[in-house]
């Protein structure tokens, strides 16, 4: 009997067995080339009665819901004059585009509405006369996410090899392909693919094993040399940091592009592996965990099979890289410490204005704060899902590697404009 007329059959007799009688159909043309063999009789289900009827599936809930100020947790509570500056920095990328001109023109521009807000009451007024409150939710419905930190770290480093400093911070290998899906499907906005050739075939990129072992073509495209891989692996879950030199000279480093391995974290696969219990997988547990374990490092850092690769930032007005600006992030703007964010840019627009309700690292204490899209990152997956901006050095270090909270996010978007279609 050919294949597709035993599944008819076994198809037809499953439903005759299991199933109350459906109604009949018109019957079907005969066909010019074959004929379907009579079916068996109809069997008994050995099992149930009645077969269970097939369970739709839930519709996804809608990630943007339009509501008021009032509806957002601590909106009359936060100082938002802090984040005004935050909001005309987003706006150098925003200004140029649609249904972000008016909104940009009054916040930098004084002759386009009058002076600008300079107090918390005329900031919130500002927001409240032209922006519309968006609450975000996940596809299930739920309304809290996770909500984890990030800063600038300094590490030691030389523009050449010499002990101590082995560790290479690399810049885009040549063979490096990106593929831009949008190009394809302008659905596809956000979602690039990294490969390499290997003859007429695009594969997969080297993983950090294979750029580490030096099997991927990295050699000459070392950009700096640091003294720990540890601080090298967290340099790259950063995406940004400063490099000083025995002079005092300082070298920026920015993200520049990534191998394309989905992110693995190294604090679970220390957990599974009962090397480190939950509540020692911080950022601080995992780096001591390292160095008390300099044989089980390599292996623990190669599960994560992600690789980010730098560039050289040119240096800013201030002197010897320490400036106030924060590093670039992904909108191509500074990032403004304990006011900018990253986010899952399939969800919540890059530049946006994100009002987040949290909690202090470790702590009950809420953080409720109107931050601003202005970063991305490859661990940051969803759309109630937010990567705090700590800003730079060891005591942003600390904040950031004890944050792992529970948030809800609000987004702002000026009145009228057409909301983004969320890229599942």
């Amino acid at each position: 009997m050919p294949a597709l007329a035993l599944t008819l059959c076994i198809g037809l007799a499953l439903l005759a067995g299991c199933a109350t009688k459906p109604p009949e159909s018109p019957a079907l043309p005969a066909s010019p080339v074959a004929t379907v063999p009579a079916c068996p009789a109809p069997v008994a289900c050995p099992v149930c009665a009645v077969c269970p009827g097939v369970v739709p599936e839930k519709p996804r809930a809608e990630t943007l819901e339009a509501v008021g100020f009032e509806t957002i947790t601590g909106w009359r509570d936060d100082q938002l004059s802090q984040a005004w500056g935050a909001f005309r920095t987003s706006c150098q990328a925003l200004r140029a585009r649609q249904g972000w001109q008016e909104a940009c023109a009054l916040a930098t521009e004084p002759g386009a509405g009058g002076n600008p807000p300079s107090s918390t009451t005329q900031v919130r007024e500002f927001f409240e006369k032209n922006f519309t409150p968006y609450r975000v939710a996940n596809a299930d419905g739920s309304t809290q996410g996770m909500v984890t930190g990030y800063y600038e770290p300094l590490l030691r480093g030389s523009r050449v090899k010499r002990a101590p400093y082995l560790h290479a911070i690399y810049a885009p290998p040549e063979d490096l392909l990106t593929i831009d899906l949008s190009a394809i499907n302008p659905d596809l906005k956000n979602m690039r693919l990294r490969g390499r050739l290997e003859g007429q075939r695009v594969v997969p990129y080297w993983s950090r094993s294979d750029i580490e072992r030096g099997v991927a073509p990295v050699a000459g495209r070392e950009i700096v040399w640091v003294n720990d891989p540890v601080e090298l692996f967290f340099l790259q879950i950063q995406g940004s940091g400063r490099v000083q030199f025995d002079n005092g000279e300082v070298m920026r480093v920015g993200y520049a592009d990534q191998n394309g391995h989905p992110y693995q974290s190294v604090g679970r696969y220390l957990i599974d592996k009962g090397e480190l219990k939950l509540e020692q997988a911080s950022m601080q547990g995992i780096k001591a965990w390292g160095r008390a374990n300099p044989d089980k490092l390599e292996a623990a850092l190669n599960h994560n099979a992600s690789y980010v690769f730098f560039r050289e930032l040119p240096a800013r007005p201030g002197g010897a890289g320490f400036t106030p600006d924060g590093p670039l992030g992904a909108l191509g703007v500074p990032l403004t410490d304990g006011r900018s964010i990253a986010v899952d840019p399939r969800f919540i627009p890059l530049g946006a204005p994100v009002f987040l309700a949290t909690t202090q690292p470790n702590s009950s204490t809420p953080l409720n704060r109107l931050m601003l899209a202005q970063d991305t990152g490859g661990a940051i997956r969803g759309a109630v899902r937010a990567d705090f901006f700590w800003g730079f050095g060891a005591e942003a270090g600390a904040l950031a590697g004890r944050m792992r909270q529970q948030g809800q996010m609000w987004v702002l978007l000026p009145k009228g404009m057409a909301l983004p279609k969320p890229n599942q």
